[in-house]
């Protein structure tokens, strides 16, 4: 496709609404975000310098992969809306460009949009959101909270199982731990037990350990100080918060849901949302793109403000959709893949028909 003026003069205008609503939407969440927790912060003694100099810039690149559907959004019905009241949509019309035509500026945008909100959320936004989860379990302990720290049993690998009394996510040390092996039969083989499990150079590490292996009934004891060991259950796969999913790159989250499936997890939904939405959320950019024009395209009594206000309108049901569908891929009700995919493939038919269905 050959990009005409108008198309460049479309984009520069989107691009420059978009970077502006960024930042005041990002001012806007901050400040939201400082009023809302500043007794936090307090009560719990934060270093303020480093809520200021590290928590919050640390915090901005998440924000604006949250905003950023909304403020391309309204960026769209704004340019599109002060085209439609000037009477250029519709000169545009009469010479004979087709409504679709005017959509290709904006998907060009949304695309390029998509994919810059794809690899910063794929890769470098984890990076930052590991300071901001460290900051909130320190200062808002109710943001992460732990889901499982105690009695915990993980599947290793098809022939033996991990059984921790506690783990200290902190330290990264399992106390009262068991490991199990199991004869393709389904009879014990072999069971270690040890009080204090660390991990260290990615090994995990007993202090102490009693080996017992049993063969034909009999068992034979073996006490070994230290032992190092070599196991598929990862830290991270002991003490688990809601939030993890947020602090791995793609790469790390599809191992990171691998081991929680291997590891036979009856209530994995939250990560298995969190893990499609790694790939679902960028699309959001490109859809919304495709419902700005056939919304904005016709003058409206009330000029901008009208326009503005079905924007939030329909920003506000579709940001609600997701919202909605997402609980039911936590609790399994329904896939997590579908609960994911759902509010998105709905509003891409709707803006697609929509587009279609528009005056040529």
């Amino acid at each position: 496709m050959i990009l005409t003026t108008m198309d460049r003069h479309m984009m520069v205008r989107t691009l420059l609404s978009y970077a502006f609503l960024i930042v005041v939407l990002v001012i806007f969440f901050i400040l939201i975000h400082y009023l809302e927790h500043i007794d936090d912060f307090l009560d719990r003694s934060a270093p303020m310098r480093k809520i200021y100099l590290i928590y919050y810039p640390s915090f901005i690149p998440n924000i604006i992969l949250q905003v950023s559907p909304l403020a391309l959004f309204l960026s769209a019905i704004f340019t599109t809306g002060r085209l439609a009241q000037s009477l250029q949509v519709i000169a545009l019309q009469t010479s004979g460009v087709a409504l679709q035509r005017l959509a290709m500026p904006y998907l060009a945008v949304g695309l390029f949009v998509s994919m810059l909100t794809f690899f910063a959320g794929g890769w470098m936004v984890p990076h930052t959101n590991q300071t901001v989860l460290s900051y909130d379990q320190l200062y808002i302990n109710s943001r992460a909270q732990h889901l499982y720290v105690s009695e915990i049993h993980r599947r290793n690998d098809p022939a033996s199982v991990v059984t921790v009394g506690y783990f200290d996510r902190r330290t990264s040390t399992a106390h009262r731990v068991q490991l199990q092996r199991f004869k393709p039969d389904g009879t014990l083989l072999e069971r270690v037990d040890g009080q204090q499990m660390m991990w260290q150079d990615s090994l995990w590490h007993f202090t102490y350990a009693t080996i017992r292996t049993f063969d034909a009934g009999r068992e034979k004891r073996q006490i070994v100080a230290p032992l190092d060991t070599v196991l598929k259950v990862l830290p991270r796969d002991l003490a688990r918060t809601e939030r993890d999913i947020e602090s791995m790159t793609i790469p790390v989250a599809a191992g990171y849901v691998d081991a929680l499936k291997r590891s036979g997890l009856p209530d994995t939904g939250r990560d298995m949302v969190g893990y499609y939405s790694k790939y679902a959320s960028p699309l959001t950019n490109v859809i919304v793109m495709l419902i700005a024009l056939p919304l904005a395209c016709r003058r409206r009594r009330g000029g901008q403000t009208v326009q503005i206000g079905l924007g939030l309108l329909v920003a506000f049901i579709y940001l609600a959709a997701q919202k909605l569908t997402e609980p039911f891929g936590y609790t399994g009700e329904i896939a997590p893949l579908l609960a994911v995919i759902l509010p998105h493939a709905a509003f891409l038919t709707g803006a697609l028909a929509a587009l279609v269905m528009a005056r040529k």
